[in-house]
């Protein structure tokens, strides 16, 4: 793997040299875009509004308008804005993991020590699981500012991007009711199977098969054949009661 990041890791006064790897892959098709007349590659290409030619990628720079007129903005500019937060995953607290909702994950990065056996890395690791938290940090990646967790997965910490709280969008629009009343017995019957249904959390057991069947059929339409499509069989209920519903859920469950 190739690092993308190279700093330091701190909490405290103790400091860890460490290079951060990608933890996530995509597993979706690589589709190009073609033209459907001659089946030839669509390329996107950089092009000066005024000349209507391609620009070389090592002419272009960033910039911000100010009212009519660009401010070119370089890569040191970038690192000056923040230059702790461009070297450094700075711990500023220690909070429940299971306080920060799934909403805030945005995507995982491995850190690995500078040296193999780092004490003050394996310490971090050892008293995180401890004392169950992790940490809330912030730090500059590709010129932008990122809020992330930092939390072991078994031996390696890892972090994880989480979005700002201004990012989240606010749930005052959705027409969601809050006064809908729910019997203790359809309650009792929900929790009943939601216990039915609970099982260690074992992420191995799930596969993408929706890129799995798509490129089944993209194997046959390559050989002039059309693939075994699976037929939606839409599940049947027998009334609209709520707590009926439930009942059948759990023999279904339980047959199953």
């Amino acid at each position: 793997m190739r690092s993308i990041w190279k700093g330091s890791l701190g909490f405290g006064l103790v400091s860890i040299p460490v290079k951060l790897y990608s933890a996530v892959q995509t597993s979706s098709l690589d589709l190009d875009m073609l033209d459907s007349r001659d089946h030839s590659r669509i390329r996107y290409q950089r092009v000066n509004e005024h000349t209507h030619k391609e620009v070389p990628y090592d002419k272009i720079v960033k910039g911000y308008k100010i009212n009519d007129d660009y401010v070119i903005v370089e890569d040191q500019d970038f690192e000056d804005a923040a230059p702790e937060k461009s070297k450094v995953i700075e711990i500023e607290s220690f909070v429940d993991i299971d306080d920060v909702t799934p909403m805030f994950y945005e995507t995982s990065y491995y850190a690995e020590p500078e040296t193999k056996n780092n004490k003050a890395y394996a310490l971090l690791i050892q008293a995180l699981k401890k004392s169950k938290k992790a940490g809330l940090a912030r730090f500059v990646l590709r010129s932008t500012e990122s809020l992330c967790i930092v939390h072991p997965v078994d031996n390696v910490l890892v972090v994880t991007r989480i979005r700002f709280g201004q990012q989240i969008r606010s749930t005052e629009d959705l027409k969601v009711a809050d006064d809908v009343t729910v019997s203790k017995k359809e309650l009792d019957m929900g929790l009943a199977l939601i216990n039915q249904y609970a099982e260690k959390f074992d992420v191995s057991k799930f596969k993408d098969e929706y890129t799995d069947e798509l490129l089944k059929i993209i194997h046959a339409k390559a050989k002039g054949k059309r693939a075994t499509v699976k037929k939606l069989t839409p599940k049947k209920t027998t009334g609209d009661d709520l707590y009926d519903q439930l009942m059948q859920s759990l023999s279904s469950k339980k047959g199953a």
